[in-house]
């Protein structure tokens, strides 16, 4: 049945790209075919889905390296082998619209699928399944989230987790005091200073910020995961050329198994900058994602 559906799938998928190039181009296709530039947004602390690692100045990470993938495709697609990436750097706050107003092409970095952005712009399928924690010292005595009464706890600013804690802060009565950073890399740093006791965010992105630490084994991630959600990439709605290249590009990543490998390298090998294993292995929610593929969000 397995695959029966997948051979299915990839059938639609191929059709409607082949009809892409069959008839006129039209969105993004068009655009990059035009102007012979694709711009890809990224994330400059987002690890290990899109960072800055190293001196280079490139992006890196999982979700960068998925994002070549469909450049990859895209080039063989419109027969353009010198078609030229442009990276933008795009913030939790900035990411949507950036790719509604056309300034960012291709969005793969660290965004969740909810109903509400499902409104503002289209999502490929998932490429991980994450889940709501706390970041914390390891002597810090918080283990679950009834231990945040009366606390400074940090998130970023303009995500779905950000929202999730003042929702739990209020339902719950806890008295937290929630400070909201500019992204992920400073929510870190006012823990690490002491201005917050923990740092709530998705469990992935808080083994990648640990993995950051100077002296990583003194963080631990703790407490019931609360929100979940599934990380897409984020194309311009009313695009249907464009987001079926960009699925069935993810989707013969997950058919062939080389998904495998890819994962493996972010989040089960050393990565830079300080060339620690996020020991973070693959979950049964993803492994069901990539057997069939979803771009719904998680209920």
């Amino acid at each position: 049945m397995k695959t029966l559906v997948s051979s299915t799938l990839a059938l639609s998928l191929s059709l409607a790209i082949g009809a892409a190039q069959a008839e006129e181009l039209s969105g993004t296709l068009k655009k990059v075919a035009d102007n012979g530039t694709i711009t890809l947004g990224y994330r400059d602390a987002s690890v290990p889905f899109s960072y800055l690692g190293d001196n280079s100045g490139q992006p890196m990470g999982y979700s960068v390296e998925l994002a070549g993938k469909v450049v990859e495709r895209l080039k063989s697609t419109l027969g353009k082998p010198e078609l030229k990436v442009k990276y933008n750097l795009v913030t939790s706050q900035t990411r949507i619209p950036l790719v509604q107003n056309g300034t960012v092409d291709l969005e793969c970095g660290s965004t969740g699928v909810t109903a509400e952005r499902q409104k503002q712009v289209a999502f490929s399928y998932g490429f991980i399944y994450v889940k709501g924690q706390l970041l914390t010292r390891k002597d810090s005595g918080i283990a679950h989230f009834d231990d945040l009464k009366g606390k400074n706890v940090v998130t970023t600013a303009g995500t779905t987790n950000e929202r999730y804690l003042k929702n739990y802060n209020a339902e719950h009565k806890l008295g937290m005091n929630v400070v909201s950073a500019k992204d992920h890399g400073e929510a870190f740093q006012m823990l690490q200073s002491g201005r917050a006791v923990a740092f709530y965010m998705d469990d992935a992105l808080l083994y990648g910020e640990r993995a950051k630490a100077r002296q990583p084994h003194d963080w631990v991630v703790v407490g019931e995961p609360q929100s979940r959600e599934i990380y897409s990439c984020m194309v311009r709605k009313d695009d249907p050329q464009f987001l079926a290249l960009v699925n069935e590009t993810l989707a013969g990543l997950y058919r062939s198994g080389e998904i495998q490998g890819i994962y493996q390298r972010w989040f089960q090998q050393p990565i830079p900058p300080k060339g620690l294993n996020l020991e973070f292995p693959m979950t049964a929610e993803l492994k069901a994602i990539l057997e069939n593929p979803t771009s719904d969000p998680v209920q």
